[in-house]
């Protein structure tokens, strides 16, 4: 494996915090994003007592060449996960929170009704707490939409991860249209809802296909962008094509503002949920 570049390096978790999360999770055995797919931030975000919870599971049903989640046949669904969800984010006292999953293609809504229990039971307990929800593509389905949007979240995050070029070889069971439709249709069902999307960088895109990347999300009226430098778990994921210099991303962040996104999160550690309480 390559050796990143020094503005790529972070703390290794630690504190009483970073203990304290680990500990709850286990108990409740509920998983994180944080903690399946690698994320570079665990450290500062267990630490500052936030977690990104991941429902459905831990094994996804299809397999993005970049992505370090388990992937096969999943498990049948843990019943009480929302409610289990919903009393720790209680217990972390969080005040915003951020509900993902894996990709369910084997259930008929996609898992739209687990993201549903799990958004009330939350709002339940937690009355001040804003609640965002990263959720797959649910195979276009707009009725499994309609359901995660009835739940009220506050943000609707669904990412597209990599330029449309890409998606052949880095999301061969995606579609990037389809994905546009998703989130173009947040806003046809309740536009009061902010939405959100993410991509990476760093897989072989030129900067042409970027800015149409912004331009395709905006025009689905998409109201907050995350930027992030894309990293390979292992050897057996996508390589990296290209590191990206802190300044290209504040360069990329500019423009998609200019391109009116309202809020705007671009460097080599953002991630799709990084700071996802300050857009909001």
């Amino acid at each position: 494996m390559r050796r990143h570049p020094d503005w790529l390096k972070v703390r290794i978790g630690g504190g009483e915090s970073f203990a304290r999360i680990k500990s709850m999770l286990r108990e409740s055995k509920l998983h994180t994003i944080c903690e399946e797919a690698k994320c570079p931030n665990i450290a500062e975000c267990f630490g500052c007592g936030t977690a990104v919870f991941l429902i459905l599971g831990d094994i996804c049903t299809r397999n993005c060449r970049y992505c370090n989640v388990k992937h096969g046949m999943p498990l049948p669904l843990n019943p009480d996960e929302p409610k289990d969800v919903a009393e720790s984010v209680k217990k972390l006292g969080l005040k915003y929170t951020v509900i993902t999953s894996v990709t369910r293609d084997d259930l008929k809504d996609g898992g739209a009704s687990v993201f549903f229990e799990t958004v009330r039971e939350i709002k339940k307990l937690n009355n001040d707490c804003k609640i965002e929800v990263l959720i797959p593509d649910f195979k276009g389905k707009k009725d499994s939409l309609q359901t995660v949007i009835d739940a009220k979240p506050d943000v609707v995050n669904h990412n597209i991860e990599v330029v449309e070029e890409l998606f052949p070889v880095i999301r061969p069971m995606g579609n990037y249209k389809t994905s546009l439709k998703v989130l173009e249709n947040i806003k046809k069902i309740d536009e009061s809802v902010k939405t959100k999307s993410g991509f990476m960088v760093g897989l072989g895109e030129d900067k042409e296909k970027i800015l149409k990347t912004m331009d395709d999300l905006r025009n689905a009226d998409v109201d907050f962008l995350t930027i992030g430098q894309y990293l390979q778990p292992t050897r057996q994921h996508a390589e990296i094509k290209k590191y990206y210099m802190p300044d290209e991303f504040n360069e990329l962040k500019r423009i998609a503002l200019d391109k009116g996104f309202k809020h705007v999160e671009s460097g080599p550690l953002v991630r799709s949920s990084y700071h996802a309480e300050k857009a909001v």
